[in-house]
């Protein structure tokens, strides 16, 4: 990483990823507007294949050079993006948006608690199962939740997490460029399985610019951002900020879509962001050390 990137202000990245969240909820809400048109998988192919050519042009990936030890990595990375993008998509046909980020963030949840193993992260894991028990709810009144969308937001934190994990060290030298490569490689997987699935209807002209904004606000804009925080924030700071993400879902669902939230899924939702802010907050700070400190 050049030296002059090393010398940010602190707020700075704090501000640039806050600034992501908010990007990527207001392009979610878009993109669910447009269900109705093209479906989940033409969105899907929509955002890739605009995202992917706006990063190609502003980042030119090709000039990049990748040590064989970050080419796994930066694999991994690419799959991962798409395929979270893709069932995440799935996810809110049919479940409301802060549900399904709140659900997502199991992943990036996941890797804050497999960094520790004391005492005290047993309460975040038990806030963590007591929000998702709750929030599907996997008891009585299971029909408040879509089962089948519930599955496919916890896919796609599966994918967030490792997305997480391989973009740390495929971005660690090249920041947010490592987007573009990223972003190509979900692209050559998912705009063609997204485009058949879709139809002719893809391609309309009416389709195109709200296409193009929400590949702006979701792809372009937001990966961006988060790979220059990613690269320059501590994991505990990065972690607790994330936590707010799937509040800000929920409100952009509200602000948007006119969705609302039950008050058992309100407090569902609160006890997996306390959860995953408290993981983050306790972590060995030697941990963090590590994990910044690659390369």
């Amino acid at each position: 990483m050049p030296a002059q990137s090393r010398k940010l202000p602190v707020w700075l990245p704090v501000l640039i990823l806050l600034v992501a969240m908010m990007s990527i909820q207001g392009g979610a809400s878009l993109a669910k507007s447009l269900f109705p048109l093209v479906g989940a998988p033409g969105v899907t192919a929509l955002r890739l294949a605009l995202g992917t050519i706006i990063l190609v042009v502003v980042f030119k990936p090709w000039r990049l050079r990748f040590t064989r030890e970050q080419r796994l990595p930066l694999l991994f990375y690419g799959l991962s993006l798409g395929a979270m993008n893709y069932m995440f998509y799935l996810s809110i046909q049919t479940i409301p948006l802060g549900v399904a980020v709140a659900l997502e963030f199991t992943g990036p949840l996941a890797v804050a608690l497999f960094a520790s193993r004391r005492p005290v992260d047993f309460i975040w894991v038990i806030l963590a199962v007591l929000g998702l028990w709750y929030l599907l709810p996997l008891g009585e009144n299971v029909s408040h939740v879509d089962l089948t969308g519930a599955a496919f937001a916890l896919g796609a934190g599966a994918c967030w997490a490792i997305y997480i994990l391989s973009g740390q060290r495929a971005g660690e030298e090249h920041g947010p460029a490592t987007v573009a490569l990223g972003s190509l490689i979900a692209a050559v997987v998912f705009v063609p399985l997204g485009a058949f699935q879709a139809g002719e209807v893809l391609w309309h002209w009416s389709v195109l610019p709200l296409g193009i904004a929400v590949a702006i606000l979701s792809t372009a804009l937001p990966y961006s951002l988060e790979m220059i925080a990613l690269t320059r924030l501590p994991t505990r700071t990065f972690g607790t900020l994330m936590s707010m993400e799937p509040a800000m879902a929920a409100i952009s669902g509200m602000i948007f879509l006119g969705e609302t939230l039950t008050f058992q899924q309100a407090l569902a939702l609160a006890a997996i962001i306390i959860a995953s802010m408290g993981s983050t907050l306790t972590l060995r700070r030697e941990a963090t050390v590590k994990k910044i400190d690659i390369g």
